[in-house]
């Protein structure tokens, strides 16, 4: 959906399809309450909805309506069974929609006219050979937790438990230090608190470093938990994180009376500060009491592998009998009639050896993946960024509505949900949310075979992750009537899963779709095997981060992960709630950001000169599901074009015209019918996609600070990598990256200056095409200048806060050029003709 921002732009933009652009992934406010504000916030809410948890937080996503969406009628419950292999008594666990005819038919009409246009475009040219394929189908569903829980929980006569299958939940952390250890603990307290059944749920932390301070930070975590959950549950609190929740300018409330709410609530937030004091102090406690910390010295991130519970299945020990108050004797507010027991929790750090390649973060989640296989093996997992938590305690459910559907249930490996932050500044100056991607092109895909895996907020299926076919996929002879045998046939080869038994006795289970509800007997022999597969030795020899697993050897191992589970057939659902399921920490500033999408799009590259090639990889993808991969993959290519158009300003600095086409009128006359005609599409498509002109706006200038900075970086380190042989390591300084942008911006303000003075001196004498050639020439100038312009705002450094000064500045500069263009020409006339 970027639109071009340049003559370069548009050209690039003619061979970029849009079917998804490239790329990918706290609330302000007093923490505490008078008694009387605090009354004042108290609203009530549904019991069970994921709605809105009353005031927004600052810098919250606002909720669009579905004012441009309409349902798609269902389908025959009978045949959809039938085709999904489903019993007759399975529910419709979410509904479709689609964009209303009265916009979604203007909008393809525009697109084949402009498909016109840019063909009529080609042919003058010649030269440029590529159109683009629209997004002809986006698609939303959202999930019916009513039906869910009406067929799975609600069901007399099955003893009351629910039926909702088990799940795995992973969290990911390299370190302490360059990760806060308080944003971790709160993405485990929102995954502890969240509503789904605890007797199958498991939180898994996987420190990549093997600290001590993580692991006695989740251990103070699990402690805060046992007040912290209950209390969520009885006061059914949005979001479950506290950090978050105890930033909100107001607070959801339901069942009992405000005067117990609010003692409960005074309680618990002065609990969570000590709590967060706790956290504060641990490097310094630890030091102070443990020798062995403090004799250890830094071996390159080298460890053995461990395996901690933290928190026992709530089958293994009786529910806690609640917190005493040390300070003032007093005991927890009654907790009578809810539920406290919470899910297991254990702590893994995948073991480290000197020669054996870790594989970052894919590396560390196929450890998880495989510790979890042992400890519970759920069928679903869904992996989690640190610096995310569980915005919405519904989400896990929602998912499940996905996975258990009867329509395209079984045959779904992943289930996306979008991404969300809290800390982006209110002018999103970097375009930190990326609604065009994730509220724009992820809808588009969902109408294909579905969204690509994002890296954070998804959750998979087990088989999908282990490379097991889906059900559309397997040979007909081999599926009896009840298709769940057919899995008997399959065998877990040691060659492709690694060398343990009970690793192969866990996948063989997993096939079979069998689940405990209580974890193993942890003996000496079972814990042994346990810390083996969470080594990065393990892998050797297997099919890990090939076919099995998260994928490595690559920077964007989620796309690359996501297109090998298309690959094999499997399709993939984006789900969108009213409330947002998740939510996260963008990069703040502009180094961050940058470095941040130099490293997506050089794993995008990665991708495209790799075995994962759309044109070659994933046998069962379909064609337009190729293409979407395709243009994830070369997208970082346009900012050759994008770069060297943008710097055509040196038009102005030498005596004549630059001929780039002839007539260059007519030239520009294209480049802006077409312009116009992009962003008339992008208008209709932020209409469905409920993407404000802002976010189109941001997305539209990061697109360019992009294209002339983070895009050549990675092109240039790709090229290096494929002439060299040497792999390609995204690590950049600052400010070399950023000169390419400062030459055009510099170019841009002195051609716009020199444009001034040429103006002052040759009026006169100019015929009427020199004019509008000139005319045309500045619009391209100052068009530039309005796409650079956040980034004119990053250099001012600490003056970046009075956006004013540019506003001011730029003119001055602009004038002062053209003055010393003037003086330049009177002083050299007859010397050198300007």
């Amino acid at each position: 959906m970027s639109s071009p921002a340049s003559h370069a732009d548009a050209d690039a933009r003619l061979s970029e399809p849009l079917l998804a652009n490239g790329g990918g992934g706290g609330g302000g406010g007093d923490a505490g309450f008078h008694d009387g504000a605090l009354a004042a916030v108290v609203v009530a809410t549904s019991a069970h909805g994921g709605g809105s948890s009353g005031k927004e937080k600052k810098g919250a996503v606002k909720v669009k309506d579905d004012g441009y969406w309409v349902d798609v009628t269902q389908e025959s419950t009978a045949v959809d069974d039938l085709e999904s292999g489903g019993g007759g008594d399975r529910p419709l666990l979410f509904s479709t929609k689609k964009v209303k005819a009265t916009l979604l038919y203007p909008y393809r009409v525009l697109i084949l006219v402009r498909l016109v246009a840019v063909i009529l475009f080609i042919a003058w040219r010649i030269k440029h050979n590529n159109s683009d394929l629209p997004k002809f189908r986006p698609i939303k569903r959202t999930p019916n937790l009513a039906a869910l829980r009406q067929h799975y929980d609600d069901r007399p006569g099955d003893g009351g438990g629910s039926l909702l299958p088990g799940i795995d939940v992973f969290v990911t952390t390299a370190d302490p230090v360059s990760e806060p250890v308080l944003y971790t603990m709160n993405c485990v307290l929102s995954i502890l608190a969240t509503d789904y059944p605890v007797d199958r749920l498991t939180c898994y932390l996987t420190d990549d470093s093997g600290s001590l301070v993580l692991y006695e930070a989740l251990v103070e975590a699990v402690s805060f938990a046992t007040l912290w959950v209950p209390f969520c549950r009885k006061h059914s609190v949005e979001p479950r994180a506290p950090e978050s929740y105890f930033q909100l300018e107001g607070m959801i409330y339901n069942g009992r009376s405000p005067g117990e709410f609010m003692n409960d609530y005074r309680y618990v937030q002065r609990e969570y500060e000590e709590f967060k004091v706790r956290l504060e102090m641990l490097p310094s406690t630890i030091k102070e009491r443990s020798d062995v910390y403090n004799s250890m010295k830094a071996r390159d991130g080298h460890h053995a592998g461990i395996v901690k519970i933290v928190q026992n299945h709530p089958s293994c020990k009786p529910e806690a009998e609640g917190h005493q108050d040390q300070a003032s004797n007093t005991t927890l507010p009654s907790f009578d009639g809810v539920d406290t027991s919470l899910p297991m929790v254990a702590y893994v750090s995948r073991g480290k050896t000197p020669g054996h390649e870790h594989n970052k973060k894919a590396g560390n989640l196929n450890a998880q993946l495989r510790a979890s296989a042992l400890l519970s093996n759920a069928p679903f997992t869904i992996n989690f960024d640190c610096d995310h938590y569980i915005n919405n305690s519904q989400a896990l459910r929602a998912a499940m509505c996905f996975m258990l559907d009867a329509r395209e249930g079984d045959n779904t490996g992943f289930v996306q949900f979008p991404q969300r932050f809290e800390n982006v500044d209110p002018t999103d100056r970097y375009g930190n949310h990326n609604r065009v991607f994730f509220d724009g092109a992820m809808y588009a895909l969902n109408g294909l075979q579905g969204p690509t895996y994002l890296g954070t907020g998804c959750m998979f299926r087990r088989l999908a992750l282990y490379g097991i076919d889906p059900p559309r996929w397997r040979p007909e002879e081999d599926i009896p009537v009840d298709s769940s045998k057919y899995e008997e046939n399959v065998t877990a080869e040691a060659s492709r899963f690694g060398n343990s038994t009970l690793f192969l006795d866990s996948v063989s289970k997993a096939l079979k779709q069998e689940r405990s509800t209580t974890p193993p007997s942890l003996d000496d022999t079972f814990l042994a095997e346990l810390e083996r597969v969470v080594t990065c030795s393990f892998d050797k020899g297997t099919d890990w981060g090939k076919g099995v697993g998260y994928i490595y050897d690559i920077a964007t191992e989620d796309i690359v992960t996501g297109f090998r589970i298309h690959g094999q057939g499997w399709r993939s659902m984006y789900c969108t709630m009213e409330h947002d399921a998740f939510c996260g920490i963008a990069p703040i500033n502009l180094t961050e950001r940058l470095h941040q999408i130099v490293r997506w799009s050089g794993g995008s590259l990665e991708m495209f000169f790799s075995h994962n090639n759309p044109f070659i990889g994933g046998r069962r993808i379909q064609p337009l599901q190729r293409v979407s991969y395709l243009n994830m993959t070369i997208y970082p290519v346009t900012s050759v074009f994008i770069l060297t158009y943008a710097l055509s300003p040196v038009m102005w600095l030498i005596p004549d015209e630059v001929y780039i086409q002839r007539p260059f009128t007519r030239y520009v006359m294209y480049l802006l019918v077409i312009i116009v005609m992009i962003h008339m599409i992008g208008w209709l498509e932020i209409k469905w996609a409920g993407v404000t002109w802002l976010d189109y706006w941001r997305n539209e200038q990061f697109f360019m600070i992009g294209s002339t900075s983070a895009y050549p970086a990675a092109v240039l380190h790709m090229a290096v990598n494929l002439l060299t042989k040497k792999g390609i390591h995204f690590r950049f300084r600052w400010v070399p990256m950023l000169i390419p942008t400062m030459v055009v911006l510099i170019c841009n303000v002195g051609a716009i200056g020199v444009a001034l003075g040429k103006t002052a001196i040759y009026i006169g004498t100019w015929t009427a095409a020199k004019k509008m050639h000139a005319a045309l020439g500045l619009l391209f100038n100052i068009w530039i200048m309005f796409l650079l312009y956040p980034f004119a705002l990053a250099i001012m450094g600490r003056w970046a806060k009075r956006p004013v000064i540019l506003v001011v500045l730029l003119p001055i500069i602009f004038v002062l050029v053209a003055l010393l263009y003037v003086g330049l020409h009177i002083l050299l006339a007859g010397v050198i003709k300007f």
